[in-house]
């Protein structure tokens, strides 16, 4: 049997290629060359993709005497990620490229490229389980609580789950670490990526006028009865739920509420003004292939940090549910995914609007 490991440079995808090693696999190296990171205006240095973790990659790859390679999946990278990355900003939606980096890059051309090279299967450091259960392939959490990244992986489909191997799934990350120091990998000690790739700085809007080209208006910073109160920068700097940088002094904090593209205004409002009971998701992909058939109960994730809250799903054709929360939820933010489980379990998940 043979696997392709992406190997991002990070500890986790290095300790995840030496157990498929250890578990017999004959196995190749790679690392997927996304951006030029210039484009996100920083040093080469500073972000995932540069020379230092390709190197990294490169130097765990010869020590497990692993062929490498480096594939250039920038042009895909820039159309599937980046491109939607700026609309969605444009539109006053909330995106997370994490979650389309793993459907169109890792699970999509990863997958055509492991075909070529007569893999039988891909491998991540990604915190997730998969268990066949009767002819089905469930997706579950990762055991480590605090690492899970399960909600990022809703997407996969039965037949990428059948050919996908996530080692670190059954483990903790200090584990995970021991093993990198006992096998003297040059990344042991090398701290996690917390920011999004291609913003390595968490400047959002600086990126997309940079790929954009464009200088977004300024527009009206309203009331939800229509008061204007102040002039905001473009909608691009603004998410649902923000509070800081909104430059308005006021007796009470004022959060976003609301951004409306049609006519370039920022609705503010109380931080009670931000919770709400219901939500309708799109492009929904059920793990099992089969769509419930009526109503569910089950929990629901509206971010990747929260704790799931229990709701009831209605099922709304193939590809579209209407959630039901027991609770009013804070900040449900369109374009940020809605993930359902049954325990530890993935139903499924989709894009919030």
């Amino acid at each position: 049997m043979k696997a392709l490991i992406a190997m991002s440079g990070g500890v986790d995808s290095s300790v995840a290629a030496l157990l498929t090693k250890n578990m017999g696999y004959e196995c190749i190296g790679c690392t997927m060359k996304l951006h030029d990171n210039e484009d996100a205006g920083v040093e080469k240095s500073k972000t995932c993709c540069s020379l230092n973790d390709v190197e990294d990659a490169r130097s765990v790859a010869i020590r497990l005497g692993m062929p490498y390679y480096v594939f250039n999946f920038k042009d895909g990278f820039k159309e599937k990620i980046i491109y939607k990355f700026i609309d969605c900003y444009e539109n006053g939606i909330t995106p997370n490229p994490c979650i389309d980096c793993n459907r169109y890059m890792k699970f999509d051309k990863l997958f055509e490229r492991a075909k070529v090279l007569g893999c039988d299967c891909i491998v991540t450091g990604h915190y997730a389980r998969i268990e066949k259960e009767g002819d089905k392939f469930l997706l579950k959490k990762g055991l480590d609580e605090t690492k899970d990244q399960s909600y990022v992986l809703y997407s996969l489909t039965q037949e990428q789950l059948a050919h996908t191997l996530f080692p670190l799934g059954n483990l903790p990350k200090t584990e995970v670490r021991k093993i990198a120091n006992e096998n003297n990998f040059i990344n042991a000690n090398k701290s996690d990526s917390q920011d999004i790739c291609f913003v390595p700085d968490g400047d959002y809007a600086k990126v997309i006028e940079l790929h954009s080209g464009k200088t977004y208006p300024k527009g009206k910073f309203v009331t939800k009865d229509g008061k204007v109160i102040g002039e905001h920068k473009g909608i691009i700097h603004y998410t649902i739920g923000q509070r800081r940088g909104l430059g308005i002094s006021s007796e009470c904090p004022l959060y976003v509420c609301e951004i409306c593209k049609e006519n370039n205004t920022v609705c503010l409002g109380s931080n009670e003004d931000l919770f709400k009971s219901e939500a309708d998701v799109v492009d929904f992909n059920w793990i099992c292939g089969v769509p419930a058939e009526k109503y569910i109960k089950c929990k629901v994730k509206i971010r990747y940090k929260q704790k799931e809250q229990d709701a009831t799903v209605y099922p709304k054709g193939e590809n579209k549910i209407h959630i039901v929360f027991d609770e009013p939820q804070r900040a449900i933010t369109p374009g940020q995914a809605a993930v359902l489980y049954d325990g530890d379990t993935v139903l499924g998940g989709g894009i919030i609007i």
